[in-house]
């Protein structure tokens, strides 16, 4: 039971970290510079991955769940570097 609560947890990681980051880096740093290097991706998905370390004393999170947020983070700013603006109606 607790490895599908772990798995659950891990999806809604990765999904809910791409989603979220790919909303914030085309609302918000559109115009940043350093966004747009090729590094940008790994180095915000290192820091979302360590940053969930101090939550991995609750046994249904390990390290699978601070790994797919990594990639979902990751994911979400190279997806929204590349996207174009939303409207701004």
């Amino acid at each position: 039971m607790l490895f599908f609560l772990g798995l659950g947890l891990a999806a809604t990681a990765l999904v809910g970290g791409f989603a979220v980051t790919r909303s914030f880096v085309r609302r918000r740093l559109r115009f940043v510079d350093a966004i747009q290097k090729p590094a940008a991706p790994l180095v915000a998905g290192t820091v979302a991955a360590v940053a969930l370390l101090p939550v991995m004393f609750l046994p249904a999170v390990g390290v699978g769940t601070a790994v797919a947020l990594g990639v979902g983070v990751a994911g979400g700013v190279a997806s929204g570097r590349n996207a174009p603006p939303p409207d701004s109606r």
